[in-house]
């Protein structure tokens, strides 16, 4: 909700939530930072997964699409801003100074859309209570509004937050799970094999498992196996591929093998599967 400037005629559209529910995420026309201050939680970003232990952050978009799967004690609190929040404002509201449409570059890295973001900034532990401490006195800015200078100190508590996010992100590498997830949604359509993802995670087998099935719940060839379905699934809907074809296009070297494992997986032929989806689509 965006909020009503009690010392100047203007609406500033920002919104700071307390107790942020996780349930409504993303806010429309909004970027929002996500600050998970105790439990964690499970889900789905942009068709990765996502496992989040406090303290930690997320940062997302609203053409970002994510799903919640679980939340153990989970408690966390949001602010979201809407993008030309971060414009450049004239000296004394006039244009004689500065084009009003200046637009303030720190923190946009995190947001952009790209094949290497996750949405979650790494953050270490001596960063972690800098970062929170100017998030809490920017909340408590948002309701205080204590001075007409008050949208001027939660940009820079803004600016000063996402600078170090994006800081500490230049710094650090993906995880081995990151660079696997990004290797198998590059790579799916061809033969791809647990040697590939060990040399490209760096890890032997065992080590490489137990970090999948920490995040995703599966092993690295059983994700492998769940996306290549997923985008078969996609390409059972929308296209009119034969089933030879999409097992090609998603990896798979025979159909019967394709067929075999999509049966298994979904609990029904990916015929059956492509004439109820196509009715259900069309009904939307």
């Amino acid at each position: 909700m965006p909020q009503i400037d009690r010392h100047k005629d203007r609406t500033v559209n920002i919104e700071f939530i307390a107790t942020e529910d996780l349930n409504r995420l993303p806010y429309q026309e909004r970027l929002t930072i996500i600050f998970i201050t105790s439990g964690s939680i499970n889900g789905v970003l942009n068709e990765r997964p996502i496992a989040i232990t406090a303290p930690g952050v997320l940062c997302l978009t609203e053409k970002d699409s994510i799903q919640i799967i679980e939340k153990h004690n989970a408690s966390a609190q949001s602010f979201s801003y809407h993008p030309d929040f971060l414009n450049t404002v004239p000296i004394s509201e006039t244009e004689d100074y500065f084009p009003s449409h200046l637009k303030i570059q720190t923190g946009l890295s995190l947001f952009q859309d790209n094949p290497t973001r996750t949405g979650v900034p790494f953050v270490t532990e001596k960063a972690y209570p800098q970062i929170f401490e100017w998030f809490f006195v920017l909340g408590t800015e948002v309701f205080a509004q204590s001075d007409a200078n008050w949208v001027c100190r939660i940009k820079k508590y803004l600016i000063q937050i996402l600078g170090l996010l994006e800081d500490l992100n230049r710094q650090s590498e993906q995880s081995p799970v990151d660079l696997v997830l990004e290797y198998i949604h590059t790579n799916y359509a061809n033969k791809v094999t647990l040697e590939d993802l060990t040399k490209c995670a760096h890890l032997n087998r065992v080590s490489l498992n137990k970090m999948f099935q920490e995040r995703c719940g599966c092993t690295a060839i059983g994700y492998l196996l769940l996306h290549r379905l997923k985008v078969a699934g996609d390409l059972l809907t929308h296209t009119g591929m034969s089933l030879n074809e999409i097992a090609r296009a998603t990896g798979f070297e025979y159909d019967t093998y394709f067929i075999k494992q999509f049966t298994a997986k979904k609990g029904l032929s990916p015929t059956v599967y492509r004439n109820i989806s196509r009715q259900f689509a069309s009904a939307q």
